[in-house]
């Protein structure tokens, strides 16, 4: 017979969740929200890199790539035997218009901070292209 597998705190995982993801918009990390010797492994399109410490790394790179005011919606959080998923949409608002990227996050969670994150993303679509995709594979869900 199987062990039941059980997922961390919801609470925990919807805090953290809030708080990984306002990284995008702050471009800061709260002091303690990352270990300090956590791991991110991040895949944009047709590219991969990685990096370890407590955050600061991170957020220099959202900054770095970051060409106006950002909006994240998270567009869910689920809590996992070992930290959590999330999923969320950002915006960038330039003055050359409006760039939409659509990221999952796997986070492992270690004594109530995250250790561990890998992120996948679909890269930036602009206006161009977000509409080139609703004329070409309409989505039957949002």
């Amino acid at each position: 017979m199987g062990t039941l597998a059980t997922t961390i705190n919801p609470e925990l995982a919807t805090r953290l969740s809030a708080e990984f993801n306002r990284c995008f918009t702050d471009f800061e990390a709260p002091p303690q929200l990352f270990a300090p010797d956590a791991f991110f492994d991040l895949l944009p399109p047709m590219w991969r890199f990685q990096f370890e410490g407590p955050g600061d790394a991170f957020t220099d790179q959202l900054r770095s790539i970051a060409e106006g005011t950002v909006e994240v919606e998270i567009v869910r959080t689920v809590p996992t035997a070992t930290g959590f998923v999330t999923e969320h949409v950002e915006t960038q608002h330039t003055t050359a218009g409006d760039t939409v990227a659509r990221r999952i996050h796997l986070c492992e969670v270690e004594d109530g901070r995250i250790s561990a994150v890998t992120t996948y993303c679909n890269g930036g679509w602009d206006e161009e292209h977000r509409a080139q995709h609703a004329a070409e594979a309409p989505m039957i869900r949002p």
